[in-house]
């Protein structure tokens, strides 16, 4: 009988710490609830044909430590209404993270991005291009419709005093490209920047245009206008980006992920040799699609665009999603052995309220691999697939991947450095958890020690703890 009451009261033991263990993470949960903050860009103001490229210092953003769990973002009026996209053609807005020196009052508006001051430190994102694209988080007409939510447990890590250097403080910088299409002669050749719609000659830089430079960025930079229908009358309106982020105070069990973004038109060549240094990811952001009747190569009048590349770390793939322009039809990023780590299809509007704009693409579908099941080698070979339709001729479009990536053995720099009442929950957490299992092994034993000496004795004293 002893056997019996000693194993009963094991059971108990392990019910109670298996029961702790679900009320330590409703408690965790309760404490770390999402939280939800809305705010409006500076206003930026347009009329018909007018373009606006404003880039936005120091913008409203969540204090603290905390993970990032989404990042939403449109254009809305100045009674807070969405603007279609066959008005305002939102081209792009982008979110650049960065560290500035205290004590240092700069303009809320700046007319680029203005990095090279000693005052300011860029917080890229873990690449894969050398001079661009190092923005958190951007869209552009697919904002909308494009989920992009971090699943539990990972989250975007932003804020971490560890990583902010003495004197100086993390802030954000918000850039928004946006095209008035209100009244143009041509909308579709507007919001795709073609040259000859803009009438100017030089970019943003002051740079002249080359004659075989059909369309793109520098063809419609700020205060640039594209032609409209003549004798059409517009107001002048004041327009905002609305953008909404959804984050949580940072603790020790959530995952950071790293962000790359690459890029199909990056001119990036494995070396051959180990010994070279490596070469350089040119990322050139855009490119044309030519027409089927032009195109050199083409199958069923689809344009299809391709790179190789490698990220610096491998990693479990988390959540993925393309960027393209009108004209496209989806983008692939495949692994070194053909199989498809993330498929990114355009989702096209069919009506006229805002976020169905027909002949627009309004969202993009992402990937949410099971969590572990779609992983990246170290050195592992990618290639990228970009497709657009080629039965009219496309100029400025885009063949971006964004990609959330979580190292198998990364954690954040601040785990040791935890609140204490976090950690102490972690420590207990693991304790509970690790008592069980252990408690449900010496169950196991005594049953099994006790089959094998049942017919010598009774009990399970001889379990050594």
């Amino acid at each position: 009988m002893a056997f019996y009451s000693k194993c009963k009261l094991l059971v108990v033991v392990v019910l109670l710490l298996i029961i702790i263990r679900p009320s330590l993470q409703t408690r965790l949960r309760n404490e770390n609830k999402v939280r939800t903050a809305t705010f409006l860009s500076p206003k930026f103001v347009l009329e018909p044909g007018l373009v606006a490229n404003k880039f936005y210092n120091n913008i409203d953003f969540p204090k603290g430590h905390i993970a990032i769990k989404s990042f939403d973002a449109e254009v809305v009026d100045e009674s807070r209404n969405p603007v279609p996209l066959y008005e305002t053609y939102l081209h792009h807005w982008l979110v650049v993270r960065y560290y500035q020196q205290k004590g240092m009052e700069v303009s809320k508006y700046h007319d680029n991005l203005g990095f090279e001051q000693s005052d300011y430190i860029l917080v890229r994102n873990s690449g894969i291009c050398d001079r661009d694209l190092f923005q958190y988080f951007g869209l552009g007409s697919e904002t909308r419709k494009t989920v992009q939510y971090v699943p539990d447990p990972y989250g975007i890590e932003v804020g971490n005093p560890l990583e902010v250097p003495p004197g100086y403080e993390e802030r954000w910088l918000l850039n928004v490209h946006a095209i008035e299409t209100r009244g143009s002669e041509d909308r579709m050749g507007c919001t795709e920047c073609r040259c000859d719609l803009y009438n100017v000659t030089k970019d943003e830089y002051d740079r002249d245009i080359e004659p075989n430079y059909i369309g793109g960025l520098r063809c419609c930079h700020d205060e640039t206008r594209c032609r409209t229908r003549e004798g059409f009358q517009g107001a002048k309106r004041s327009l905002y980006l609305k953008y909404t982020i959804k984050y949580v105070d940072w603790h020790a069990f959530i995952k950071p992920v790293k962000i790359y973004i690459l890029d199909v038109t990056d001119t990036w060549k494995r070396r051959k040799s180990t010994g070279l240094m490596p070469s350089r990811h040119h990322c050139q952001i855009e490119y044309e699609v030519e027409s089927c009747s032009a195109a050199v190569a083409n199958n069923g009048c689809i344009h299809t665009k391709k790179i190789s590349v490698t990220l610096p770390n491998g990693g479990n793939v988390i959540y993925g999603v393309a960027h393209q322009h009108a004209g496209g039809v989806g983008s692939t990023l495949l692994g070194e052995d053909g199989r498809v780590i993330c498929s990114s299809l355009p989702i096209y509007g069919e009506g006229k309220e805002p976020g169905n704009e027909a002949g627009y693409i309004v969202g993009m579908s992402a990937c949410y691999p099971r969590p572990g099941s779609v992983k990246i080698s170290e050195g592992e070979t990618l290639t990228l697939l970009s497709n657009y339709s080629c039965d009219q001729r496309h100029t400025g479009v885009m063949g971006l991947f964004y990609l959330l990536v979580a190292e198998m053995s990364r954690q954040s720099s601040s785990i040791l450095h935890s609140k204490d009442n976090i950690t102490d929950i972690v420590i207990l957490h693991n304790a509970v958890w690790a008592l069980a299992g252990f408690g449900i092994a010496a169950l196991v034993a005594a049953t099994v020690t006790y089959q094998h000496q049942s017919e010598r004795e009774e009990g399970c004293e001889s379990i050594l703890m």
